[in-house]
């Protein structure tokens, strides 16, 4: 009987390495470190900050899937369901990457995903978009969403 746990790739920022990582050493809160470079990896338990720069290699070359939250600081529903999506990256930390991109530091990004409405939150799997929801959706709605995806 295998009792291992689920692992989780996560890619170096520093050199690009992926590399496994236990899900419950994530849940347990140690800190992984890259066995190329050593230097210390995102932990993957909130969400990670993308812009134009980073987009790609954050969100459309993640080995799993990423939701990104696309909002501003400005927005009142963006600053309601941000304590939503911090909780479901801590819950599905291994299984889903959580993404934010501010749509006034990233315009570029913004324009070419289309946003003209935010709180939008795009799920990306595989390198493309496969859901789209746009403004505030209730906890239980968008883990349904997601396990949708996982399935």
């Amino acid at each position: 009987m295998n009792t291992t746990s689920p692992a989780t790739i996560i890619r170096c920022r520093s050199c690009g390495a992926n590399n496994r990582i236990a899900a419950d050493k994530l849940q347990a809160g140690l800190a992984p470190v890259c066995g190329k470079c050593k230097k210390p990896l995102p932990a993957g338990t909130s969400p990670v900050e993308v812009n134009d720069a980073t987009f790609a290699s954050e969100v459309v070359r993640s080995p799993i899937p990423v939701l990104v939250d696309a909002w501003a600081p400005w927005c009142g529903p963006c600053r309601m369901i941000a304590p939503v999506i911090d909780e479901l990256a801590a819950e599905m930390a291994g299984r889903v990457k959580f993404a934010k991109l501010n749509v006034d530091q990233s315009p570029q990004t913004a324009s070419r995903l289309n946003i003209s409405s935010i709180p939008a939150l795009i799920v990306y799997s595989g390198g493309r978009e496969v859901d789209r929801m746009v403004g505030l959706m209730p906890k239980p709605e968008l883990a349904r969403r997601l396990e949708q995806i996982l399935a």
